[in-house]
């Protein structure tokens, strides 16, 4: 009996391809999305890939995207949300348009996958279907030039907790929120060295650790509803509190760190204050 297949969006390159190609060396069957063709996506074909071109960007392709597979397909195992793009907010393009976009490719468009095609979902012949945000760690920090983006990726991480809600429990509702996973090639060597500096393990993650967090996720019978980081910076949690005074500091570890929420977003690797 062939296997239920997983929607991954964006897989001409970076992570959607890596995780893409990682389900079918399996056996198991990938519907992809992809915006621009990459020669390598051949290789996805190969495998047997079922790949839809659909820009994000358009309701209309995003309309056939969704027709197409409900047409096609009675099941799904899983949507793994990696279709992504990163704006400046200094781009050049006006502010509207850059929160339109970030909005629509990171919440906009896995808020109607997510609602169109969970009844693919609760058909699954599993345990139980997943879907998984590929988001950011910036989405609990923010940040000063990519403001519109970061707001984008808390959006999809709180989407994470009502979806759970709403689809449990047959389906499984998570984000994965990596810091420092994989350079790009064009990252000049000044960027690597300052941003490997900053991480405990003085690397860089790579694709393996990615997969390795969804393959958990896809495993796990019982996690649902977790934004779950990948990253060991020893900023993680002093980017919280690095503005507060000592007093301060104490008074939001007692008031914080025995959270679920915290514990779930944030990983520990220095000593809280005090």
């Amino acid at each position: 009996m062939t296997a239920d297949p997983t929607l991954i969006t964006g897989v001409g390159k970076r992570a959607g391809f890596h995780v893409a190609r990682a389900f079918l060396q399996r056996g198991m069957p990938v519907i992809g999305t992809y915006r621009t063709w990459y020669p390598r996506m051949e290789e996805l074909e190969q495998f047997g890939a079922d790949l839809y071109h659909c820009d994000f960007d358009r309701q209309d392709e995003v309309d056939l995207l969704i027709g197409d597979i409900k047409a096609r397909h009675e099941r799904l195992r899983g949507i793994i949300h990696n279709a992504s793009q990163w704006l400046r907010d200094d781009d050049g393009v006006p502010f509207g348009e850059v929160i339109e976009r970030m909005m629509r490719i990171h919440a906009n468009v896995p808020y109607q996958l997510n609602h169109e095609l969970a009844p693919l979902l609760q058909a699954c012949r599993d345990a139980h279907a997943d879907i998984i945000h590929i988001g950011d760690y910036v989405s609990s920090r923010g940040s000063k030039k990519h403001i519109a983006y970061a707001a984008s990726k808390a959006a999809q991480d709180n989407m994470t907790l009502s979806f759970a809600a709403k689809l449990a429990p047959k389906v499984k509702v998570n984000s994965l929120a990596p810091a420092l996973i994989k350079f790009n090639e064009h990252d000049d060597p000044g960027y690597r060295q300052k941003a490997v500096a900053k991480s405990l393990m003085q690397r860089e993650g790579g694709w393996d650790e990615l997969q390795h967090a969804i393959d958990y996720l896809f495993a796990s019978q019982y996690v649902t509803g977790r934004v779950l980081p990948l990253i060991h910076s020893r900023r993680c949690i002093r980017d919280l509190i690095d503005e507060k005074s000592p007093g301060e500091q104490r008074r939001w570890h007692d008031r914080h760190w025995s959270s679920w929420r915290w514990r779930a977003r944030c990983v520990p690797v220095s000593r809280m204050p005090g």
